[in-house]
């Protein structure tokens, strides 16, 4: 083994080995939130609306985060919370590349002035605040989880179709796509084959980031009211009726806080281990 191949391996190695503690980093985070969440599905401490544990109660063997000013338990709350943030990013998600990669696949093989007008559609959609058009769907449909999942699905679609479109022109413009297309390959099936397997990790790593975002976007319109409305404890919810009691019960507000914080870091470092591991161009940076 020569001299340079002896220092390259041991470079290759510690680049792996970052990218692959930044992804398990990533992966205990979210998945103690996600598992939260899924305990809580079969199981909780007491019934979401329960309100015999006595107002502001401290922690302890009965409250093990103590309970709100309504006397509900906060662990209860918390563990609700997590499985409205897993919901609320796996739906929004879902919709956001259900949408996104058909409207982007379509721009990208669109031509003059429907490509034009397909692209200004989509940064119109980008443009558009996502508190509005959450407000937009509420007053369609009133105030509901699923109202806040399908607003916030609908605004991060523009953002995906845009990212999709850029990609697929991309692998459009590749040899062996012409060579397919002369042979007589028909456009699903190049989709199927060649375009679909070169975007998806590059996507992939998008879709993690519009989680996060997504949860983060939840949150923020349950603050406002426009979320899960009660009893269902979403971690904004809680946040904005820990305000008036954060001296007398701090649990309250910093419980969803930092698990908030962990679950969005959680899925950042997902992205970012997913965008070194699957994403040819960083691999290619980083060689």
């Amino acid at each position: 083994m020569t001299t340079v191949q002896a220092t390259a391996a041991p470079a290759a190695e510690r680049r792996w080995n970052r990218r692959s503690y930044t992804l398990v980093a990533g992966c205990v985070l979210a998945g103690a939130i996600a598992l939260l969440a899924l305990v809580s599905v079969f199981w909780l401490p007491y019934a979401t609306d329960d309100t015999s544990g006595g107002r502001l109660t401290a922690p302890g063997a009965d409250h093990l985060l103590g309970t709100d000013k309504l006397g509900r338990d906060l662990l209860t709350q918390v563990m609700n919370g997590a499985k409205i943030a897993v919901q609320a990013g796996l739906g929004s998600v879902l919709i956001a590349a259900t949408l996104g990669v058909l409207l982007g696949t379509l721009a990208a093989f669109a031509q003059g002035w429907l490509d034009d007008t397909l692209s200004a559609f989509l940064d119109i959609l980008i443009a558009f605040p996502t508190l509005l058009l959450a407000m937009l769907v509420v007053a369609a449909r009133s105030g509901t989880l699923g109202s806040a999942v399908l607003a916030i699905g609908l605004a991060q679609s523009a953002v995906v179709a845009r990212l999709v479109r850029i990609l697929v022109k991309r692998v459009l413009a590749q040899d062996y796509v012409t060579a397919a297309r002369t042979s007589g390959t028909s456009w699903p099936r190049i989709v199927a084959g060649h375009v679909l397997p070169n975007i998806w990790p590059t996507l992939a790593v998008n879709l993690a980031l519009q989680f996060g975002l997504a949860v983060l976007a939840e949150a923020g319109l349950s603050y406002l009211g426009l979320g899960a409305p009660p009893p269902n404890a979403s971690w904004g919810r809680m946040l904005l009726e820990a305000q008036a009691t954060f001296t007398a019960a701090p649990a309250a507000a910093l419980a969803p806080g930092i698990l908030l914080v962990v679950l969005v870091i959680g899925v950042n470092l997902i992205a970012d281990g997913l965008r070194d591991t699957l994403d040819p161009t960083t691999r290619e940076r980083h060689a």
